[in-house]
């Protein structure tokens, strides 16, 4: 008697949760119908009418999956990816310059510097010699153009929040040897995590009710502006795709050559994993197609695997060579459905806190809609992104050079790049100028962590592993010109005047 009552039950609870998704999405759809109500501006009507519907797509999808548990992958299906799915930057051959001609480059540019403790767009961030990310991208192009006699188009994905900073800043580059120019991403709304309703009630509400959608919106975003026709018009074929804060991600004439001669319509450059990045998403083969796994879609049980360096060898660099016609072809047949990150968050409104949620995709995500795609795994030079103040260490000192607008490992150095973790009080851009105002020399550093009231006086060298623990209340000063070779400093060490 208790196995029917069990299928009972859950029949039973089936109908019930699929019921409540219905109501959800119901009242969901009449509430984004009134946010597009309230907009006045014709312009803008299409355009944000648009946007809604992409996102009420997305959050019914958001509502069946969560119901239904789908977004982890059965681990028994999952396999390594074959000898073509996954290939090395070793054989690669180098290509004609001419390919230029077919090549646009796009740098996702949404982000804001508030995570370093900055104002406004992450890539306004002063890096290396004066120097923004931005700038960096644009010397990179400049040079390649001048070199080539080449004109490849650098497209900046901007969110919302970014948008108005960026066009004022890219007047600056007027140079004829580099067209940079802009689209937003889309605007979402926020969803209250009880109610799952939209935070805003007009489309002119406060910035904090709105989201970007994470850059799996690109393919959306690229066709809404026009710029993907406006591309493929000029002949373009060859989009690629980087993160703004990754100064490894320059353009490659061999990953772009083996792409054209291949056919390929995607390709995701991969790198291998270290310790540090045992959460990124790695390729896989599941059910006969190449797909990104991410350690969201891992069953619990099986985390510790995942994790492991050995079984999975290489990670998503978010470097990607899209196939612009192809991304005409999925967006206009609708057949992109890349997975649903589920992104929650927190908002003060009149003194309280309100726990909302945000539905995200990543663009990693769409590569098994695409047709011969495939990894390539190169050096971890092409890796090379700027998230903290720790990162920001790196790419300011002697490990590196400036060369066209790109960052060149020292010859001198050996092995991998060492490993920097400063404390709290290095978190932002400011507090770490401030404790470190000359970068140490670090070519020979393996590991390097900083916690607690330290400040770096001028002339400093690090080898080895470093570690400097400043105990609460204390104050620990690196005197000028120190060498500090495989040590422990801890307590307190301040510099006396005389």
């Amino acid at each position: 008697m208790s196995t029917p009552k069990r299928h009972v039950k859950t029949q039973s609870s089936y109908a019930f949760e699929s019921n409540t998704s219905n109501v959800a999405a119901s009242q969901m759809r009449n509430a984004l119908n009134k946010l597009v109500d309230s907009v006045r501006d014709e312009g803008r009507h299409e355009r944000f009418e648009g946007e809604m519907d992409s996102f009420f797509a997305l959050f019914r999808r958001y509502l069946v999956e969560k119901s239904q548990a789908n977004n982890v992958l059965d681990w028994d299906k999952i396999k390594s990816p074959g000898a073509d799915e996954v290939v090395s930057y070793k054989v690669l051959e180098n290509g004609a310059d001419s390919n230029l001609a077919k090549l646009a480059v796009l740098k996702l540019n949404g982000g804001l510097g508030t995570s370093m403790g900055c104002v406004g767009p992450k890539s306004v961030i002063e890096v290396r010699d004066g120097n923004t990310f931005l700038d960096l991208s644009v010397r990179q192009i400049e040079y390649l153009n001048r070199t080539y006699d080449s004109d490849v188009p650098l497209l900046l994905m901007n969110s919302f929040n970014t948008d108005k900073d960026t066009a004022h800043l890219i007047k600056k580059y007027s140079s004829n040897r580099i067209r940079v120019r802009s689209f937003n991403q889309s605007r979402f709304p926020r969803v209250y995590r009880d109610s799952l309703l939209p935070v805003p009630t007009h489309f002119d509400d406060a910035v904090d009710a709105w989201y970007p959608p994470g850059h799996g919106d690109l393919f959306e975003a690229l066709h809404a502006s026009g710029e993907l026709d406006a591309l493929i018009a000029q002949g373009r074929e060859v989009l690629f795709v980087s993160n703004g804060d990754n100064l490894g991600a320059t353009v490659d004439l061999k990953i772009l050559n083996h792409m054209l001669e291949t056919g390929a319509e995607y390709i995701m450059e991969l790198t291998d994993k270290t310790r540090a990045d045992v959460k990124g998403g790695t390729l896989i083969n599941y059910d006969g197609q190449v797909r990104l796994l991410e350690v969201a879609q891992v069953p619990k049980e099986h985390i510790d695997e995942f994790k492991n360096i050995r079984k999975f060898t290489n990670f998503n660099t978010n470097n990607l060579w899209i196939n612009l016609k192809a991304v005409k072809r999925v967006i206009e047949t609708g057949s992109l459905e890349m997975e649903i990150i589920p992104n929650q968050k927190t908002i003060t409104r009149d003194g309280h806190e309100i726990n909302v949620l945000q539905l995200e995709t990543a663009c990693g995500a769409a590569i098994r809609y695409f047709q011969g795609a495939h990894g390539v795994v190169v050096p971890r030079s092409r890796f090379l992104p700027v998230k903290t103040c720790s990162d920001l260490l790196m790419v300011k000192s002697d490990l590196f050079h400036l060369q066209h607008g790109a960052l060149v490992l020292d010859a001198e150095r050996f092995g991998p790049n060492p490993l920097i973790k400063l404390g709290s009080h290095f978190k932002k851009v400011s507090d770490f100028s401030a404790r470190i105002p000359h970068i140490p020399k670090i070519l020979e550093l393996d590991h390097l962590t900083i916690t607690g009231n330290v400040f770096l006086g001028k002339g400093v060298t690090l080898r080895g592993t470093v570690i400097i623990v400043c105990s609460d209340g204390q104050k620990i000063d690196i005197p000028n010109g120190s060498i500090l070779e495989n040590v422990v400093i801890t307590g307190n060490l301040q510099i006396l005047e005389h």
